[in-house]
C-alpha cells in the first residue's frame, strides 16, 4: 500500500493555492491521474519521486516512510524506490539502447536482467544503437525498459505516449498493458487521453486546483452522467462553427473525427478543447470489425 497525505504551495494561473494530495494506492495497482492541465497532477508524481518537497504531510510506500514533516524524514530521490518516465525521453544522447539502461543498475543484478528487459520491449537488434537513429516509438521504450532496471516499488508515467501518433500510442498503450501484467510494479499514470485512461487503469484519482476529489473505476467516472441515451460517446471539441440558428460542432471521438449539429444557445457551454457527450436514444448501432 502506498499512502500519501501531504499538502504543498501552489502558483497556478487562478492564482497562489495551498493543494492538499490524500490518496491510498493498492500494491500492484495501474492508477492514473486525470484531469486538467495546472490541476497539480505532475505536481504530484514530482512530490512521491522527491523531485520537490512538501509543505506538510506524510508519504509511505510499502512500509518505507518517504516523508514525515513531523519526524523530518525527507528521503532523497536516489534513495527512493522510483522509475520515472517522462514524455521526452531524456535518453543519454551518446548512448546506446544497452548502455542507457546499464547506467540505470546499481548492482550486478541489476544488470544481469538488462537483456531481458531489452528482449521485453522487442528492441534486441537495436541494443547497440543510439537513441538519435530510434523511431519515437523505441525512444520511449528504451525509456521505460530504464526505468524498470532498478525493480522500482512504484513506476511514475508523466503522459508518456501524448506525442506520439494514434497507431503508435495504442501500440505502446497494449505494450505498457502486457509490461504491467507481467512485472506487476505500481504504476501512477498522468493521462488526458478517456481511451487510454480505460484501457490500462484499475482506478483513477480526479485531481481539480489540487485536490484529488474522487477516486474510482475509469468506466464508473466517464459514464457517471445523468444521461438515458442507448449510445454515449466521449469526444473532445475541436471546432465550432455557427450557422444560425445552428451550430456544427467537430469532435474527436478516439481517432475518429465525428460532426454533429446543435442548437446555439447550446453551444455556449462548449469551448475548443473541452469535453462532451454525444447520446442518442433512436440510434441502434451496428458493430463491425474495421479491415
Amino acid at each position: 500500500m502506498i499512502s500519501i497525505n501531504i499538502t504543498k504551495d501552489l502558483n497556478t494561473a487562478d492564482g497562489a493555492l495551498e493543494a492538499h494530495f490524500n490518496l491510498d494506492i493498492n500494491e500492484n495497482e495501474f492508477l492514473t491521474l486525470f484531469g486538467s492541465s495546472g490541476a497539480g497532477k505532475t505536481t504530484l508524481m514530482r512530490l512521491i519521486a522527491g523531485l520537490e518537497k512538501p509543505k506538510s504531510g506524510r508519504i509511505e510506500v510499502h512500509g518505507e516512510v518517504w516523508f514525515d514533516s513531523v519526524k523530518r524524514i525527507n528521503l532523497p530521490p536516489q534513495k527512493r524506490s522510483v522509475g520515472f518516465v517522462f514524455q521526452d525521453y531524456a535518453l543519454f544522447p551518446t548512448m546506446s539502447v544497452k548502455e542507457n539502461l546499464l547506467f540505470a543498475a546499481e548492482n550486478n543484478e541489476q544488470r544481469k536482467n538488462v537483456d531481458q528487459l531489452i528482449e521485453m520491449i522487442e528492441l534486441t537488434s537495436l541494443a547497440n544503437r543510439l537513441p538519435y537513429s530510434l523511431s519515437g516509438g523505441q525512444k520511449q521504450r528504451v525509456a521505460l525498459a530504464r526505468a524498470l532496471v532498478r525493480q522500482p516499488k512504484i513506476l511514475l508515467l508523466d503522459e508518456p505516449l501524448s506525442a506520439l501518433d494514434p497507431a503508435m500510442r495504442q501500440k505502446l498503450q497494449n505494450e505498457l498493458a502486457l509490461l504491467h501484467n507481467k512485472l506487476g510494479v505500481t504504476t501512477l499514470l498522468v493521462s488526458h487521453d478517456i481511451a487510454e485512461t480505460v484501457k490500462l487503469s484499475n482506478r483513477l484519482a480526479s485531481v481539480v486546483t489540487g485536490r484529488i476529489v474522487k477516486v474510482c473505476p475509469p468506466m464508473d467516472f466517464f459514464t457517471s452522467h445523468t444521461l438515458s441515451g442507448k449510445l454515449q460517446l466521449i469526444g473532445e471539441v475541436l471546432k465550432i462553427e455557427e450557422d444560425f440558428p445552428i451550430t456544427v460542432v467537430t469532435l474527436l471521438v478516439g481517432s475518429s473525427v465525428v460532426k454533429t449539429v446543435i442548437s446555439c444557445m447550446e453551444a455556449e457551454q462548449f469551448q475548443i478543447g473541452s469535453q462532451a457527450i454525444i447520446s442518442s436514444k433512436a440510434f441502434n448501432p451496428i458493430l463491425m470489425p474495421v479491415h
